[in-house]
């Protein structure tokens, strides 16, 4: 209780004031219900006389309102005024050098998306299988455990099992049990190999472009970023062997992101021949390998590995839904049990409800039955994205990486790159999300003359889809300038 009350105030004084103040600064908004006397009461360690008395107060200003038999809730019409409570001055912050690199290449705020929205990532509500997975998570809550606790930090012995099957079926991978490691999405996959593999100023290869989560990791940690360039194939090999040592390559060879590029055998021999030599490790990025439109997913990477340079990371956030957090790591024997540690430090473990149907999913076959339905409707919105992009573009537009994965590259061949952030804006002004594929180069200078803009079809509708190209495509016909705007 901050504010200050002279001394004859009623015992309630200090939460009347304490509740106008939340009021004020929305944390509770018009409608919304209080705590119960009793509860609030029993939080505060006060009497619950004094609670009550409290709530009359504000209900006689006309802060709360009541109705018999239901808490009071705040009135309609009171107006948030968001005042920060006042406070003495902030000591200067010191943070570490992650905390210094971190802030020194912040994320844009997220925000809403608009209506017709391409960003890459997202997937389509309407897919995830509600019947399945509530069948599957109602059966992990009713196997009752004798006593709740921690579980193993490698994630549980049965859904390891489980993807250990799933990942020699899908991608030819055979590993033992201990090198498989449950994470909490890819993303920190990829923070536990950085932490545990690179110390400030490790030198590590990405692609380029590339992922600009993975590249923001390594540059928090303090390592020298390497970009090595991509073509139609994926990471150009060759110009590996004029870069020097380097302590990781992270890497996405099945599907290259964004460009879409999938890396040959004789590239992937090359890399990893590459890093047995130069006493590197790397992280292959499997984020979308599951879909593939005119043949059977390829091989991973790791299923060529013979020296234990290889690091497997996938994910269920492309095939299931990226807000269940749940992926999965496949390391070399050799670092199993540091990563085991590294995981236990992090969050002692990945939830384990979620595991648990998880586990039950794959077994059973729902996930494969799933990936498989899932795979088809892809197919369908990604057939109506190029359709309607020749259509409203004609030969504007060139399109690469659509062969598989959930996004392609529009490459807008007329129009300069600097005209990109531009073209972006028009379309929101629309209410078309598009995306850049501007952010996506760690070196400016490296990426073509053109604009390009990074599209993702998961998560609409072909009709929606159709629609949204189609505004785009009046959106950017106001701009000035050849190429922009729709076929003639």
């Amino acid at each position: 209780m901050d504010v200050p009350l002279p001394r004859t105030a009623p015992v309630s004084a200090p939460i009347v004031a304490d509740l106008k103040a939340q009021i004020a600064q929305g944390v509770y908004p018009p409608g919304a219900a209080l705590p119960s006397t009793r509860a609030l009461a029993v939080e505060l360690g006060v009497s619950r006389t004094t609670v009550t008395a409290a709530y009359d107060q504000l209900i006689a200003e006309g802060y709360l309102e009541t109705r018999q038999g239901s808490r009071a809730r705040v009135a309609a019409g009171i107006l948030s005024s968001a005042v920060p409570i006042a406070a003495g001055p902030a000591p200067a912050a010191r943070l570490s050098g992650f905390g210094r690199r971190l802030l020194a290449a912040p994320v844009a705020e997220a925000v809403p998306g608009p209506a017709l929205d391409f960003r890459y990532g997202d997937l389509s509500g309407g897919d995830f299988p509600v019947l399945a997975w509530r069948r599957a998570l109602n059966a992990a809550l009713l196997r009752r455990p004798a006593k709740l606790a921690y579980g193993d930090p490698r994630g549980s012995a049965e859904l390891r099992a489980a993807l250990q099957a799933y990942l020699w079926r899908s991608r030819g991978l055979r590993c033992g049990l201990n090198q498989i490691v449950v994470v909490n999405g890819s993303q920190q996959g990829i923070d536990l190999c950085t932490r545990l593999l690179v110390d400030p100023g490790d030198r590590v290869v990405i692609e380029e472009p590339g992922y600009v989560a993975a590249r923001r990791v390594f540059a928090a940690a303090g390592a020298a970023i390497v970009p090595v360039a991509v073509d139609a194939e994926g990471l150009r090999t060759e110009a590996l062997a004029g870069i020097g040592p380097a302590r990781l390559a992270y890497v996405t060879p099945s599907h290259q992101f964004p460009l879409g590029g999938v890396l040959p055998a004789a590239r992937r021999q090359a890399l990893l021949a590459w890093a047995e030599g130069a006493d590197s490790t790397i992280i292959e990025d499997d984020y979308d390998g599951e879909y593939r439109f005119d043949a059977r997913p390829v091989e991973a990477l790791l299923s060529l590995d013979r020296t234990g340079r290889v690091i497997y990371v996938g994910t269920v956030s492309k095939t299931l839904s990226p807000q269940l957090r749940l992926g999965y790591l496949v390391v070399p024997p050799a670092l199993a049990d540091a990563f085991a540690e590294a995981k236990r430090l992090a969050d002692r473990q990945a939830p384990g409800l979620e595991q648990a149907a998880l586990a039950r999913f794959l077994a059973e076959g729902g996930y494969e039955r799933h990936l498989r339905q899932v795979r088809r409707r892809n197919a369908g919105r990604r057939a109506a994205l190029l359709a309607a992009l020749s259509a409203c573009f004609g030969t504007g537009v060139r399109v690469t990486g659509a062969a598989a994965g959930l996004h392609l590259v529009a490459w807008f061949d007329r129009v300069p790159a600097e005209r990109e952030a531009e073209m972006v804006a028009a379309a929101r002004a629309a209410g078309i999300g598009v995306y850049p594929v501007a952010p996506l180069y760690h070196d400016a200078g490296a990426r073509p003359d053109r604009a390009g803009l990074v599209l993702g079809f998961a998560g609409s509708e072909p009709d929606a889809i159709r629609a949204g190209v189609h505004r785009l495509a009046a959106a950017l016909a106001g701009l000035d300038g050849p190429g922009a705007g729709p076929a003639r």
